[in-house]
């Protein structure tokens, strides 16, 4: 199975959202396995956004992001990076579709509510930044029978 990562940044967690993002990812079937609450700080979002590092509005994310606890999130599924990036919505929130977490909750570009992995190789390197090894659990919850075809496993 595939993980993927996800904050659920300060605007949610400040507009009292977090378990409407959490229970959507759970309704599709993908598996929690790892979660916790953090305040984050100037050198994990450092590197976390380095790849913004020489745009005009990296220290306003940088600030945006520290306002509050995040929660961290791993989710694990079949193709969970693209799944989550497709019911995450389009950056902008204003123009993600409805349906999506940012279509249905957001209103900016810049506190778009949410950010998930962009790849497979972005959410290892993410998992691993914001993770322990210790801190991510294998377990089985009996569905997978209900949630997939046997070759897609």
């Amino acid at each position: 199975m595939e993980k993927t990562f996800v904050i659920i940044k300060p605007g949610m967690v400040q507009r009292g959202l977090i378990g409407e993002v959490i229970k959507r990812f759970e309704q599709k079937g993908l598996r929690l396995a790892g979660m916790k609450m953090t305040l984050l700080n100037d050198e994990i979002l450092t590197q976390h956004y380095a790849h913004l590092k020489d745009k005009p509005f990296f220290g306003q994310i940088k600030q945006s992001m520290c306002a509050c606890p995040v929660i961290l999130c791993c989710w694990e599924g079949v193709e969970a990076v693209q799944v989550v990036r497709n019911m995450t919505g389009s950056t902008n929130s204003r123009s993600a579709v409805p349906g999506t977490i940012r279509g249905d909750f957001g209103m900016s570009v810049q506190e778009n509510i949410i950010h998930s992995s962009d790849s497979t190789e972005a959410a290892i390197e993410e998992i691993n930044r914001f993770f322990l090894p210790e801190e991510l659990y294998d377990y089985s919850m009996n569905l997978s029978a209900y949630l997939y075809a046997d070759d897609e496993l």
